[in-house]
């Protein structure tokens, strides 16, 4: 290996999603006629609808793309990689390209949005930002649990039914974060709902990597 394995599993990761296309182009189908759809429908909705509409749309793209990390992953890989790294190296990996991947993924939706169905946002580089935490959040989750699903017998019912009561509480601090900054005026406390925010990522990235090693000696 050489002497960043971290950086050459993600690089490996990004590589291969490059090639392929699979996810990126599924994604980008995905998101855009949802968009032209609602447009259609109902032209611009009105904020809470947009809001609710952009999340719901952003939770659909982190199943698509970030979900699959582990799941595509052949078990005869997972014996190579048992050989060449640790596995919280392995897992941070798998994290770092599910957020690089989702960031973008996210950023295109927004665009998407933007273009079809209006930018009601009052503080542009508060909701960027909070999209931008959200990617992560939604990556670390999801990773998480591909990872809980991948190694018992690739059993993908086991992440939804895991990811519900992780996925609902981040879905509605990002929700309640993302109204702050499509406010008219100033929203005091968003400083709350961001600091329980990191505190659920961080508690979902700590029990990634005391987890992870048990499942990868399986």
């Amino acid at each position: 290996m050489p002497a960043s394995p971290l950086l050459s599993l993600v690089k490996k990761d990004l590589l291969i999603e490059w090639r392929q296309k699979h996810t990126l182009f599924g994604v980008l189908l995905y998101v855009g006629a949802t968009v032209f759809v609602v447009y259609m429908m109902s032209g611009q909705p009105e904020t809470k609808i947009w809001n609710a509409l952009f999340w719901i749309t952003q939770l659909f793209v982190a199943v698509n793309s970030v979900a699959k990390s582990f799941l595509q992953e052949h078990s005869d890989r997972f014996r190579y990689y048992f050989t060449i790294v640790k596995p919280s190296t392995f897992l941070m990996a798998k994290m770092i390209y599910s957020i690089t991947l989702l960031l973008l993924m996210s950023l295109v939706s927004l665009g998407l949005f933007s273009l079809l169905l209006g930018f009601p946002v009052t503080q542009a580089g508060l909701f960027i930002a909070v999209t931008a935490v959200g990617s992560i959040s939604l990556s670390a989750v999801f990773t998480f649990l591909s990872a809980i699903a991948a190694r018992a017998n690739q059993n993908a019912a086991l992440m939804a039914i895991l990811g519900f009561p992780l996925v609902t509480p981040v879905l509605m601090i990002l929700s309640n974060l993302a109204l702050k900054a499509i406010a008219p005026v100033y929203q005091p406390g968003w400083w709350l709902l961001a600091g329980t925010l990191l505190l659920l990522d961080l508690l979902v990235i700590l029990l990634g990597i005391i987890l992870f090693p048990f499942l990868w000696q399986e």
